[in-house]
């Protein structure tokens, strides 16, 4: 789904190497999103946003499997994050990229929700990644940084979650052809997404109030 709500700030008392792990993690998951966003935005003007697929597909496929690691986050408690937000944020993803883009492109290659998913997906992950850079290397969050990592949702995750959906129902054509139990499953996908799209906006939601109220207190 959309927008990501786990967290990637190390539990009390993790170690040196973990928290080092932690900010390598972080870093490196920026920088690969930057180019998923760098690459849309370029892609878009030169070739139209309906033929940004054949430029970005194969690498954000693998940009987004690396965030497998944060579900092993959580299970292993490297991180303050709530295992089953985390995995149901990595698999919906992951059913985006491996379960519809890549076995039917012929539903996904030309439209324009794939775009849209991926300029959600891109603009979150970099301020969520960078907010922990800081957050790790330094202990303190530029005051932007922070206001889009808990306000940007808002027009993001309606953007990601309505691309996602689109995608999906589009594949069922496809998949139909090829199986119709794949079909009853894509179906059943989009059955779980409105409850599952709830719980997950209502985590970032409670997430964002806790911040505010911290703030305030700070202020």
């Amino acid at each position: 789904m959309s927008s990501t709500a786990p967290t990637t700030k190390p539990k009390a008392g993790t170690s040196t190497v973990a928290q080092t792990y932690l900010l390598s993690y972080n870093a490196a998951s920026a920088l690969l999103w930057t180019a998923v966003l760098g690459r849309v935005v370029l892609l878009v003007p030169l070739v139209g946003v309906t033929n940004v697929f054949g430029g970005v597909d194969d690498f954000v496929r693998w940009v987004q499997t690396l965030a497998l690691a944060e579900v092993g986050h959580a299970a292993f408690g490297i991180v303050r994050a709530p295992l089953l937000t985390t995995l149901m944020q990595v698999a919906s993803r992951l059913l985006l990229v491996w379960g519809i883009a890549y076995p039917f492109p012929q539903s996904t290659a030309h439209s324009p929700a794939f775009a849209g998913m991926l300029l959600a997906w891109s603009v979150t992950e970099v301020i969520r990644y960078s907010y922990f850079v800081f957050l790790l290397g330094s202990g303190k969050v530029p005051a932007v940084l922070s206001w889009l990592r808990y306000n940007t949702f808002y027009v993001l995750y309606p953007l990601g979650i309505s691309c996602e959906c689109w995608l999906v129902y589009k594949a069922t054509g496809p998949a139909a052809e090829l199986n119709p139990l794949i079909a009853y499953g894509l179906w059943a996908v989009l059955a779980i997404y409105v409850p599952g799209s709830y719980i997950l906006y209502s985590h970032m939601m409670a997430q964002r109030r806790r911040v505010m109220r911290g703030k305030k207190r700070a202020d």
